[in-house]
Parts: C-alpha cells; structure tokens; sequence
C-alpha cells in the first residue's frame, strides 16, 4: 500500500521527486494534500537523498486551495477555519525553512498557493506555457501568508501590484520579476531538474545546509510574527460574505456581485 493518497515519491541517485498527484483537480490542495506534503518533506530532512524536485501530475504544477473545500469553509467554525490557514502555513514553512535544496519543476500553472509552493522552493524551472498569478482577490479572499514570503522576493511593489490585481504571469515574465529561476522546454523539465539535482549533490551537504538555516534564520522572528497574523486574517475572511460569494461564482462560472458593494457604510 502506498504511504500517501495524493503525493506519489520516487528516489533514484540521491534525488527524492515528490509529484503532487490530484491530477483530475489541477493537483489543488485539499487538507490531506497539505498534511502529506508536509509529511513528506518532514521524512526527507532525515532520508538518504540530498535534493527533493516537487513537481504535479498531469497538465498543472498546483491550482492552489481547493475551491470545492473552501466552498465548505464559511460553514465552519472560527476554529475550524483557523486550523485550514495553520494546514497551509505549515506547508509553506516548512519548504521555507527545509534544510536541503529543493527544486521546483513546473510543469503547467502554479496558482494561488500553487504559485506560492513554486516561488519557495530554493530553485524553480518551469516549461513555457506554465501560468502564475496571485489569483486569491477575484473570489474574495486574501492569500496573506503568502505575502510575507513574497514581500522577501520581490518587494512591496511588486507585491502591491501582484496581489491586488490577481492578474496571470507568463513564465517569461515570472522569471523577469525573480519569481523563477529559469524557463525549459516542457519536453526537457525533468531532466533538467535532474541535471541540477546531481550539479547539487557535487556540492558539500553540510555547507549548503548550513547556508539554508543561516537564511531561514535571518527571518524567522519577524515572520514568526507575520504568519500568526496571516493566520488570522485568513481564518477571519473564510467568513466574510465576499469569500462566500466569490466562491460560489467560482463553482457556479459567474461574476460574483459582492456584498461589500451594497454594504451600509
């Protein structure tokens, strides 16, 4: 019996591949994605493979949350809408914060969260006709953790506009901004992780590590302070009417008409 319902793993020369497998949802992550994904990595730290390469099945790398299960979301308790956003900045910080170098191999689009599992990985290639974008603000909601993470990479203006927006990045332009490391044709992904991957197991494992926890150190009080506020602002907006909204309009392939619009001020 595999050990994962969502993420199939693979080792060969020192590299462990773990492949996000929710093909059929555009590899979205529902909670048992995210409690694997951290599992996963939390395995590696200790295992015999140098490199970790994350990649997704099928045509997309990852369509962030899962919409059907936000759907449920607004339903839930405070508590309950807490413990999702802790699910998701748990993932993210862990990646963050991994001790041995991880290669993000982006097969299609990376939204959303998708978007944020791809940017923090310390090296990302993606094929040309892979799409990012920020996409949280069209279905009212706010992709908060994330932006701590994103405010290191690109700058608070770049942050503003990417945010606020929502709007899709080409991989070309994903890689003029910093948010990638390098386009490869589709048909070579793999073998270029790969190829990284065995350039990187030249390297001394234990300096490389130790540059990975110099980095992770250098920010983690502020973002200690930063994620538990994200947490709340996320847990707070899964029940904002907006989000109900936007999601439903989501599912439903319509506008959304947000209340906020017919609010009394």
């Amino acid at each position: 019996m595999p050990r994962f319902h969502h993420i199939l793993t693979d080792t060969e020369n020192g590299v462990l591949t773990l492949t996000m497998n929710r093909p059929e949802k555009r590899n979205a992550l529902c909670p048992l994605l995210m409690q694997e994904l951290a599992a996963a990595l939390s395995e590696a730290e200790n295992s015999d493979e140098g490199v970790v390469i994350l990649t997704g099945a099928g045509p997309a790398f990852c369509a962030g949350l899962d919409m059907e299960h936000l759907a449920t979301m607004h339903a839930a308790t405070p508590e309950e809408g807490r413990k999702d956003s802790e699910n998701m900045a748990q993932v993210l910080r862990t990646l963050y914060e991994f001790p041995k170098p991880v290669i993000a191999a982006v097969n299609g689009p990376a939204i959303a969260g998708g978007m944020g599992l791809a940017m923090l990985c310390d090296f990302t290639l993606a094929a040309p006709e892979a799409k990012f974008g920020f996409t949280e603000v069209k279905v009212g909601y706010v992709p908060a953790i994330v932006a701590s993470f994103l405010l290191r990479q690109v700058g608070e203006r770049k942050t503003r506009e990417l945010l606020l927006s929502g709007r899709l990045l080409k991989a070309h332009e994903a890689l003029h901004c910093g948010l990638i490391t390098q386009v490869v044709p589709g048909e070579e992904l793999m073998q270029t992780a790969q190829a990284m991957a065995q350039s990187l197991l030249q390297n001394s494992p234990q300096a490389m590590q130790e540059i990975k926890r110099l980095l992770a150190a250098h920010s983690r009080r502020r973002l200690d302070e930063e994620i538990e506020d994200a947490v709340e602002v996320n847990a707070r907006q899964r029940s904002a009417e907006d989000f109900r909204e936007g999601v439903q309009a989501f599912l439903e392939h319509r506008r959304p008409e947000w209340p906020s619009l017919h609010a009394k001020v």
